[in-house]
């Protein structure tokens, strides 16, 4: 009896926190000094996994601000490293004993990612939902519509914006229920891509009644599944042709695993938080609106169904989406799916290799989209 209490509560904590409306932000570096070396500043943090990773990242400041740190890592001792800031924030003055947090959220709007956007409403059937439009260039038919994950922003997925307005893609980057930005639902939880598709989908009616005959979508880690839910669609073959999806989640059984083994739990614990997931008594206890059908959200067991080309970009030091997912449904659609490493973390790919990933996606894009619409 003891047992099962205990495995009940283990379960529902999990579920609970997965399910978690959006939080602020954890602000837990500290600036240890500001060095100055000609024109350069150099922030100076404690050496951790993040701080010294390869690739370029951001850092988001409590009191207000943001700097871009470059690729260059240099030692500050056997505890600390400075890396050079390539840019900040208007007005924003480093300090010593700043307080910040590591991102891989390089861009904190459009005009910072050097892109030209208006600020739109999508109408959902719960709201509506901010979103950033981009119009294309050169083929205006073509749209792209960008995916965030859940705790992440509109803000992470400009690093893919770029790509497609470099092709002359029309984009629409937008926000969802219970994200922060997007309709506030009930008591705020993510439904982690089940319920949150109804408001990409109203995404994707807002691009055929603006002039796209054809889309591609854009899923970053839970964004992918709220992307491939649409995909799944009979009645979106032929507009949906193509899907780019960064560290995506698959299988939400894996990811609660992985995730729990992250925290510090065994993996088999994850299986705990199921029924409170998927069993409708249980998932109305933990403030959820419906149960979630997780088998739905299973791509690896649904395979055959996928439908257009796929590309998966995913990083090999992803501890949160486990790489071996998406490997598994490469070998699985071999026809549909291509499948590029990053040596990365979760959503981080970018981050790792600015240049490989934009010449990938745009390689893979003029190659499936571009060239069917010739």
């Amino acid at each position: 009896m003891l047992l099962t209490a205990c495995g009940l509560g283990l379960g529902w904590g999990i579920a609970r926190r997965l399910t978690a409306s959006a939080g602020p932000r954890r602000f837990d570096l500290v600036v240890r000094d500001v060095e100055r070396d000609g024109d350069r500043c150099l922030i100076v943090l404690d050496r951790t996994r993040q701080t010294v990773a390869d690739g370029i990242y951001n850092l988001w400041f409590e009191n207000g601000g943001w700097a871009q740190l470059s690729a260059e890592v240099f030692d500050r001792g056997p505890a600390r490293i400075a890396r050079p800031v390539t840019s900040a924030s208007a007005g924003f003055a480093l300090a010593a004993g700043d307080r910040a947090s590591w991102s891989g959220i390089y861009f904190a709007s459009p005009t910072d990612a050097g892109l030209s956007a208006r600020e739109i409403a999508v109408d959902t059937a719960v709201g509506s939902a901010p979103a950033w439009l981009l119009e294309g260039e050169s083929d205006r038919s073509t749209w792209a519509i960008h995916v965030h994950g859940l705790g992440s922003t509109r803000a992470g997925t400009l690093r893919g914006v770029r790509v497609a307005s470099d092709l002359g893609y029309t984009s629409l980057v937008i926000s969802y229920r219970n994200e922060g930005d997007g309709p506030k639902l009930g008591n705020g939880r993510s439904s982690i891509g089940f319920t949150e598709v109804e408001d990409a989908e109203a995404a994707v009616h807002y691009a055929m009644q603006h002039g796209a005959h054809r889309i591609v979508l854009f899923g970053w880690s839970m964004g992918a599944a709220i992307a491939l839910q649409l995909v799944g669609r009979a009645r979106y073959r032929g507009i949906i042709v193509g899907v780019v999806l960064e560290s995506p989640v698959l299988d939400w059984v894996t990811v609660i695993k992985a995730n729990c083994v992250r925290s510090g739990l065994p993996a088999a614990t994850g299986i705990l938080a199921v029924p409170w997931l998927t069993l409708r008594p249980l998932s109305r206890m933990i403030g959820l609106p419906t149960a979630i059908p997780l088998g739905d959200l299973d791509w690896v067991a649904r395979a055959a169904e996928l439908a257009v080309p796929t590309l998966i970009i995913h990083g090999t030091r992803d501890d949160s989406a486990p790489i071996r997912v998406s490997q598994t449904l490469r070998d699985l659609r071999p026809d549909l799916v291509e499948f590029e490493a990053f040596k990365a973390g979760h959503t981080l790919s970018w981050n790792s290799d600015p240049e490989r990933w934009q010449s990938t996606v745009t390689a893979w894009l003029l190659a499936h989209v571009n060239a069917d619409a010739r």
